[in-house]
């Protein structure tokens, strides 16, 4: 298996891949056989990072992905007068990481931190593609991810250019309720590009409905 983070013990180790194997086997038709599960623990490395300590900082390669198997991450970039603006939020089995740095291994504009103290599975892009070709699972894995982030993309910046802040927060409860829980009212507006005057009077007419 791949160096693993020094404070992981065996037992841990062992959880986190139950979980994402499990992740991977909604995904697939068919599900990873046990030889399967060998090629996935060694193109993976398991990793804990603690509340508020950054998985990437803006101008760094970004080498690895991450899932989330525990924990609440955030991404975001800040523009030139030191405005903070999430573009990106995860919770457990969601991924985390700059694509654009990862795929033409560019300094990323981005900072990815750890919202909670959280246990990731990293993996390089190599080893993406090369998993992709081994493993019909993994690699039907990777295309209905990534069909759901295209479309998911899509519909937030449909959202952010046509829709009021009350409709983008409506849409936003219902797809992602997990998330008010998680997160605090300030980074939530952030992700919908409002500012916390607005999310908390668009909160109160949501309450009030």
């Amino acid at each position: 298996m791949a160096a693993t983070n020094s404070h992981i013990d065996q037992y841990l180790c062992i959880i986190m891949f139950d979980s994402f194997f499990k992740y991977i086997n909604d995904y697939a038709s068919e599900p990873l056989s046990e030889a399967e599960h060998d090629l996935v623990k060694a193109a993976f490395i398991p990793k804990k990072l603690k509340r508020r300590h950054f998985f990437l900082s803006e101008g760094d390669l970004c080498k690895y992905f991450a899932f989330i198997v525990k924990g609440a991450m955030q991404q975001y970039l800040i523009d030139n007068k030191g405005v903070t603006h999430i573009v990106h939020l995860g919770i457990e089995n969601w991924w985390m990481g700059d694509r654009e740095s990862w795929v033409m291994f560019s300094p990323s504009n981005y900072f990815i931190e750890a919202w909670e103290d959280c246990e990731l599975l990293l993996i390089t892009r190599a080893d993406t593609l090369r998993l992709a070709k081994q493993l019909p699972a993994f690699n039907e894995m990777v295309r209905r991810m990534d069909d759901r982030n295209n479309i998911a993309t899509q519909k937030r910046i449909a959202s952010q250019i046509s829709l009021t802040a009350e409709k983008r927060y409506l849409d936003f409860i219902g797809s992602h309720p997990d998330f008010l829980t998680r997160f605090p009212q300030h980074i939530i507006a952030s992700y919908l590009g409002i500012n916390k005057d607005t999310l908390s009077r668009v909160r109160k007419q949501a309450t009030k409905k």
